[in-house]
């Protein structure tokens, strides 16, 4: 089960990862589009249509997507400054408690969110860019995301309660 959702965890990292290049890449070629516009005189226009709505879609992805991995590799941004001067025990007891919570606040916005989904599939709601695109389509990599984020969340308190002691520690206070 281990290997199972570490893999899952990296696939969406991966996924995550390949969003951004997505938006590298229509981005600088919206650039490059723009220069040769420039270059071109006024009669000469080329653009990429609903590219913002494109980039927009796909940081969206990105930010969902990576939430489980980042969790899992200790990488996102907390602030320890009270958490830093508990004893081990409360320490552990804060994290455990902290993961609790955050577990059952993002599945309830899973839920939302897939409920949010399905709202946008049965009206068909469509994005307002040039080019009209389903809202379930991108809405799609948040329920993902998010769920991820909760099975990684429920997957690290279990084992914070199995081994007895924090698992999140920062990689300077190891």
């Amino acid at each position: 089960m281990r290997r199972f959702l570490d893999t899952l965890y990296w696939g969406a990292g991966w996924l995550a990862a390949l969003s951004i290049l997505g938006i590298c890449a229509v981005v600088t070629l919206q650039v490059a589009l723009n220069v040769i516009s420039r270059l071109g005189g006024t009669g000469v226009n080329f653009t990429i249509p609903s590219y913002a709505d494109f980039a927009g879609f796909a940081l969206a992805a990105a930010t969902f997507l990576a939430a489980a991995s980042t969790l899992r590799h200790g990488v996102h941004i907390r602030v320890n400054l009270l958490v830093q001067r508990f004893p081990p025990r409360l320490t552990w007891l804060s994290e455990v408690a902290v993961l609790a919570v955050g577990a059952g606040m993002i599945a309830i916005a899973t839920y939302w969110t897939a409920m949010l989904v399905g709202e946008s599939w049965h009206y068909g709601d469509q994005s307002t860019g040039i080019i009209a695109v389903p809202l379930w389509i991108p809405q799609i990599p948040m329920v993902v995301g998010l769920g991820l984020l909760c099975v990684a969340l429920v997957d690290t308190l279990v084992e914070a309660i199995r081994t007895g002691r924090p698992v999140l520690i920062d990689e300077g206070d190891a």
